[in-house]
């Protein structure tokens, strides 16, 4: 086979493999955006309807969950840097009482030019949420496009992963966003980030 030829073959070889890449790639995109809505449709069956909800006592004053686009930018595998003093940390509340965690550890990534670090706490206090993380975060979005006092994140514990996702997608507004009576943990100064996370939740009150 002449050499011409041989390139002309790795050539189409090369582009349909490309081509199957790319297919299957905005496949898993596809899906991935589908199972978002689908979470964010169930949570807004659960405002409404559910016994549960902050507008339980009046249902009818629920005016609708606000979002940004989900965009796949926005979900990160951050690096995770376990904090080998697990010391208390005490954060504030809306409601000026205090909650106790400990640090457990770090997330560090890059984004918009930024290498940004959020601290992730573990809760200690008694109940069924003992030994769950929690991350609490505010950024350049908030008090303009998301709740003033911060957005919430929900991480999981990989035993012996050296990296954690933050899917800012699903970054979700605590109760006080909603209503006043509920009492709800602020984030910690380190976790004030200086990028945009135009992802997740928007504020609900306008």
């Amino acid at each position: 086979m002449k050499k011409q030829s041989i390139f002309i073959l790795i050539v189409v070889v090369v582009i349909i493999v490309s081509l199957l890449y790319s297919f299957m790639g905005g496949q898993d995109q596809t899906a991935y955006i589908e199972q978002i809505q689908k979470e964010r449709d169930e949570k807004e069956q659960f405002m409404r309807t559910s016994e549960e909800s902050p507008f339980a006592s009046n249902k009818n004053a629920f005016q609708g969950l606000k979002y940004y686009p989900v965009d796949v930018r926005y979900k990160i595998t951050a690096d995770l840097k376990p904090v080998q003093n697990k010391e208390v940390v005490l954060l504030r509340t809306n409601d000026g009482k205090e909650q106790r965690y400990v640090k457990y550890a770090y997330a560090e990534f890059d984004l918009d030019g930024f290498h940004n670090k959020l601290l992730i706490l573990e809760m200690i206090d008694m109940g069924p949420f003992r030994g769950k993380l929690f991350l609490a975060f505010g950024d350049e979005t908030s008090a303009r496009e998301t709740y003033g006092a911060g957005r919430y994140l929900d991480v999981t514990k990989v035993q012996g992963s050296n990296t954690i996702t933050l899917d800012f997608n699903m970054a979700y507004n605590p109760y006080c966003a909603y209503a006043d009576e509920f009492s709800c943990p602020l984030p910690p100064a380190e976790n004030l980030l200086k990028v945009a996370i135009r992802a997740g939740e928007k504020v609900y009150h306008n």
